[in-house]
């Protein structure tokens, strides 16, 4: 069973669709995720609270939904998953965060321009593809990632992510995954993609 796990949605259980192609963060993940940006001092509550967030390679949602229980204003997902794009507008229609949510469906690799840039990003992509790079530099160019943005992204344990420009602040391993947690360049530099 998938929850939202702290905020004002506490304990609201999550769709999720079936079979293998969609594989959501795990609540304990997410609690480990969220604690540690609520206490690390890179961070702070003031990271989540007031957020504008992208959740890319968005699935079920649940990461930006977390986000938007623990006080995020707005979040944007991008899914190009059918399923999961379904469950992912049920979830929002289940806690009626539709007025602070926008979803795109489509590919987080080639996203549309954004409408104002994200100070808090999620990619949670398919493992051992080397989506993380190739997404970051598309979704730089379009203007999504904010100056000094925190940037989570969830790679297999194995992976390597080779991001100049972007300052690696944490890292945890969770069984097979790993989540890292990368600050975007400041000023203008952000809005130069990464090499992949």
């Amino acid at each position: 069973m998938l929850r939202i796990v702290a905020g004002r949605h506490r304990g609201r259980r999550l769709l999720a669709p079936e079979g293998a192609t969609t594989r959501p963060t795990a609540e304990r993940v997410r609690q480990a995720l969220f604690d540690m940006l609520w206490h690390a001092p890179w961070a702070g509550r003031e990271a989540v609270e007031g957020a504008r967030v992208l959740d890319a390679f968005a699935g079920t949602g649940a990461l930006g939904l977390e986000a938007l229980s623990r006080g995020a204003t707005y979040a944007t997902f991008i899914e190009q998953d059918r399923a999961a794009l379904a469950a992912l507008r049920r979830n929002i229609e289940a806690l009626r965060e539709q007025p602070a949510t926008r979803v795109i469906p489509g590919d987080a690799t080639r996203p549309p321009r954004a409408e104002a840039p994200c100070s808090l990003l999620f990619l949670d992509p398919p493992y051992a593809k080397d989506l993380v790079p190739r997404a970051l530099a598309a979704l730089a160019a379009g203007g999504w990632v904010a100056p000094g943005a925190l940037v989570v992204a969830e790679v297999g344990r194995d992976e390597t992510l080779d991001l100049p420009g972007y300052s690696v602040l944490a890292e945890r391993e969770h069984s097979a995954a790993r989540l890292v947690v990368l600050r975007a360049p400041a000023g203008d530099a952000a809005a130069a993609p990464p090499t992949p």
